[in-house]
């Protein structure tokens, strides 16, 4: 086997894992590799503007393709940009390796420049971690955390090579893949677990299914086997935030999202049903609200492949540990070979129809402002008459639980959040990274005022990648989520939440080369969004909405799922200090 330096032969394990696209910038530390990727033409890399930028491109790819994203950064303040990024993917179960460079091995821990011990300070935000410091094992330790990313729960990988480390030289061919003796995902069900729930959900009369990100992660193959358990069972079907997509929202058995700003059908069927599926989530707080009122009188079987899920929050009666795709695929088998028919559900229902009949995500109409709500709506009506694949990305506020309850979902992997961590700034780089991963798709970022800003600087990257991505802002000039909590919770004292010096958005556009669009009230709304999207390249569309306008339904921090507020007439007084530490 012919010698190879440390840095050809990750570029080489990157070219046999089938790596297409890597999203990073170049610094000292990583000056090798980046000399090895210059004789790839195989792999297209990405300059992004900012290390945060990389990591959430590659979650936007990583998201809207099924491939890992790939990422990297070189040390010290390269590798502390991307934490968040990486953060963010493990919260939401996002497959992503991200190699950083490091100083040579015989100078850390002496404080050198652009030194910052990466393995420590991620060990609590990735799946898992390397220091590489033979090249001799540098292509065993690519293999596997490209295993260990991918399967099992989805999660975010780091591997800090030193310098010395890439310019070393050592055989290489590809290795046979050997994963820790430790790490055995459990992916097929125990068949008990399985018999059991197929057997209370035939026997329920108020059953729900429960869905998350979990199902999307599965594969295209998990969202599919669930309209066909649901169609079979004919029970309501309800997602978290991350879920959204995994099954239609044009169907009739759709309920809605649940959870602080879903619907008051999603919410209280959760409270009244008599059987909870839960399929791909994991009861985080803010689907549960106050804990002793989470639907206290159903039984409940959890479906993840992440043990430590199971009975951390909500005890639940049947766990099915298992890849969510091969657990429907098994209850669905079981269900037919038991000949169990679609169940009478017309009184569970008819209960639906009256919680749905309040219309909770109605909104107050306007003649002289745009309502963010008919602005999200008017943009669902006008990318639905497009015919075209439409990719829907978000940063995080008032606009992403706007786009959330009025954007219609019908397919997975077309709808990209910050859903656990929460990241303001992820929305336009995850836009960037799916337009990469599916060029004949129009990718479009709903934003904020406030949240765009944070990563702002990624116009240039897709200016320098030509990518024609959609930015759409819904100006308010506020923080409007913060806004909103601040109302609710410190009676209107809006400390720090005005967006102050906004910039021009049109101009800013323009100074990239995009096309900058204003729309300033309801009678431009139709033509604007229409222009953006008949525009071949980038646009920013700065939409000028109802300054005040608050996120309703929504259920307060310390509330149960059916202490609902549906307008802001329902705000009275003060939250208690209990309820206010967990916002």
């Amino acid at each position: 086997m012919a010698e190879k330096s440390g840095a050809d032969i990750l570029v080489e394990c990157l070219v046999d894992l089938g790596v297409e696209v890597v999203f990073g910038y170049p610094g000292g530390a990583v000056l090798p590799i980046y000399d090895a990727l210059y004789n790839h033409p195989t792999i297209k890399h990405v300059l992004v503007r900012h290390e945060q930028g990389a990591t959430h491109m590659a979650e936007g790819y990583a998201r809207s393709t099924g491939k890992p994203g790939v990422v990297l950064v070189t040390s010290g303040p390269g590798a502390t940009n991307a934490v968040t990024g990486i953060t963010d993917a493990l919260l939401d179960s996002i497959p992503m390796i991200v190699i950083t460079g490091q100083v040579p091995t015989q100078l850390i821990g002496t404080d050198a420049f652009q030194e910052a011990d990466t393995v420590g300070i991620t060990r609590h935000c990735t799946k898992h971690n390397y220091l590489v410091k033979d090249p001799a094992k540098l292509a065993g330790v690519v293999h596997e955390a490209f295993h260990i990313a991918t399967t099992g729960r989805p999660g975010p990988v780091v591997v800090d090579i030193p310098k010395n480390v890439q310019i070393a030289t050592a055989p290489y061919a590809r290795p046979e893949l050997k994963v820790h003796a430790s790490y055995h995902p459990q992916t097929k069900a125990d068949a008990a677990a399985i018999d059991t729930a197929v057997e209370m959900l035939a026997a329920a009369e108020r059953p729900i299914f429960y869905t998350g990100g979990g199902v999307i992660n599965s594969g295209p193959q998990a969202s599919a086997l669930l309209r066909e358990l649901a169609a079979m069972t004919g029970a309501p079907v309800t997602s978290t935030l991350m879920g959204l997509g995994a099954f239609p929202a044009s169907s009739d058995q759709w309920v809605g999202m649940l959870g602080m700003h879903g619907t008051y059908e999603a919410n209280w069927a959760m409270n009244q049903a008599d059987l909870i599926l839960c399929i791909g989530a994991r009861f985080d707080d803010r689907v549960t609200g106050r804990l002793d009122a989470f639907a206290p009188n159903s039984r409940k079987v959890h479906i993840d492949i992440d043990r430590s899920s199971i009975n951390k929050i909500v005890d639940v009666d049947v766990a099915v540990v298992a890849d969510v795709g091969s657990a429907l695929e098994d209850m669905i088998a079981l269900w037919k070979q038991r000949g169990h028919e679609k169940a009478d559900l017309s009184g569970w229902w008819a209960r639906i129809a009256e919680w749905r009949a309040k219309k909770s995500l109605s909104y107050p109409e306007s003649g002289s402002e745009i309502m963010p709500q008919k602005a999200i709506a008017d943009l669902y009506k006008a990318t639905r008459a497009t015919g075209k694949d439409i990719i829907i990305t978000t940063e995080v506020g008032q606009h992403q639980m706007w786009a959330a309850q009025h954007f219609g979902f019908e397919e997975p992997n077309k709808w990209l959040t910050s859903g656990g961590l929460g990241t303001m700034g992820y929305g336009f780089p995850a836009a960037i990274g799916a337009q990469m991963g599916n060029p004949d798709s129009i990718s479009i970022c709903i934003a904020g005022d406030a949240s765009i800003q944070m990563n702002i600087q990624e116009m240039g990257t897709a200016s320098q990648y030509r990518l024609p991505v959609k930015i759409f802002i819904l100006n308010n000039e506020y923080m409007g989520m913060v806004r909103q909590w601040q109302e609710l919770t410190y009676e209107s004292r809006y400390s720090n939440s005005y967006s102050d010096s906004l910039p021009d958005f049109v101009k800013l556009g323009e100074a990239y080369g995009w096309t900058g669009i204003r729309i300033e009230g309801p009678q431009e709304l139709e033509a604007g969004i229409r222009q953006m999207l008949e525009t071949d390249g980038p646009v920013i569309v700065d939409c000028r909405v109802a300054k005040l306008s608050n996120c309703f339904p929504m259920i307060p921090s310390g509330a149960a799922h059916t202490e609902m507020l549906l307008d802001p007439n329902q705000i009275e007084g003060v939250m208690s200090d209990e309820a206010k530490a967990l916002v």
